[in-house]
């Protein structure tokens, strides 16, 4: 991805006001990924299969950083050693927060041979496009990377006359990975094990751009040309009834319209429909070269001279200015009888996109009300 592309996703992400504050003070909390806690899982019970157990193990990181984490528990029986750690997520609003990453070890006869495997709540991969190999555990690369690091820090000498297994389980994995894209992206049956450096950086643009990366390359891979961008859940439901289309052609894009677009755009895929509600398209309509600018008087200024295009009288055009927020702008819209007021929306939104796209792409912009009827679309 160039550093073009994800200033792109930086400049569209929009966060909560007391977000952005502990951010600019420098005062959110980094975290540890799923892959930091099952290797400190990992490397636990393989002090403890020593028998020389601990209540907290230093993982190596990526980037030779290192990170010490707490044991939760140790359990030992028939040869094997199951020890768990809590996944610590900092300030990240993420699903996992707090869930037990579990990992059980023990000797092989096989000399040399260090066998991972996911357990119970540890997804498997079944749809190409992941860069990983369909029927095994969703374990990413570098996550398998510092288990096996860790198996060799902690037997080291060992290795040479017998083998270890792994295995890595999150006792709510399943219940977990519900709310989570895994199920889209044809990761079946629990979470996925995680992480590129080993930290977790709170709200961070990178993970959400991989995230949308991802979705696109496994609806390429299935074969899709066509992926419906939709601003969140409900919007992506409401879109469900205009498209049938398979689940992995829908992707929820959240703030990143543009980086996703452009996106679809480089991965060559033919078609983008971006669909959501009044206040996102706004703010798409608008480009990012507003939206660094807080505060929602730059919307109602925006929406106002929209207003002004399709026909509204001077005491409409106050009444938007004032408005509160751009649902706000859409009850007036609807109570003055405004008409072309959302198609002249959609056609903006669809400028800033085809923009982003350099021309490359079919676009199509929806706008939902919120009850899902479909108040224009452009073209």
């Amino acid at each position: 991805m160039s550093d073009d592309d994800l200033s792109l996703a930086e400049q569209e992400q929009v966060l909560p006001a007391e977000v952005e504050e502990k951010m600019r003070k420098g005062a959110l909390r980094t975290g540890y990924s799923t892959g930091t806690t099952a290797t400190a899982a990992t490397k636990a019970a393989l002090y403890a299969l020593l028998n020389e157990p601990v209540s907290e193990v230093q993982v190596s990181l990526p980037r030779d950083k290192t990170a010490a984490l707490k044991v939760a528990w140790t359990r030992a029986e028939n040869g094997r050693v199951t020890c768990a750690a809590i996944k610590d997520g900092g300030d990240d609003p993420d699903v996992t927060h707090e869930a037990e990453i579990c990992s059980t070890v023990s000797f092989n006869n096989n000399a040399g041979a260090v066998n991972i495997e996911g357990g119970q709540g540890v997804g498997r991969v079944t749809k190409p496009g992941l860069g990983l190999e369909v029927g095994k555990a969703a374990i990413n690369p570098t996550p398998m990377a510092m288990l096996k690091q860790a198996v060799e820090q902690v037997v080291g000498e060992q290795l040479k006359t017998r083998g270890v297994d792994v295995v890595i389980s999150v006792p709510k994995g399943e219940e977990l990975a519900k709310k989570t894209d895994n199920p889209r992206l044809g990761i079946i049956g629990g979470i996925s094990i995680l992480g590129t450096t080993g930290i977790v950086l709170p709200y961070s643009t990178a993970s959400f751009a991989a995230a949308i990366r991802q979705s696109l390359d496994v609806a390429i891979a299935a074969g899709a040309d066509t992926a419906i961008l939709t601003t969140g859940g409900r919007s992506e439901d409401f879109a469900k009834t205009l498209f049938t289309l398979p689940e992995h052609c829908f992707v929820q894009m959240g703030d990143f319209a543009g980086y996703s677009v452009r996106q679809a755009a480089a991965k060559k895929m033919r078609r983008v429909v971006i669909a959501g509600f009044i206040g996102k398209l706004t703010k798409m309509a608008m480009g990012v070269k507003q939206t660094h600018v807080r505060g929602s008087h730059v919307d109602m200024e925006f929406m106002a001279k929209l207003a002004e295009k399709c026909g509204a009288g001077a005491g409409v055009l106050t009444e938007i200015r004032k408005a509160n927020t751009a649902r706000h702008v859409g009850e007036i819209v609807a109570k003055n009888n405004i008409s072309g007021f959302y198609s002249l929306l959609c056609k903006k939104v669809h400028e800033q996109m085809h923009e982003h796209a350099k021309g490359q792409l079919e676009i199509e912009v929806i706008m939902f009300e919120f009850e899902g009827k479909v108040l224009a679309r452009h073209p």
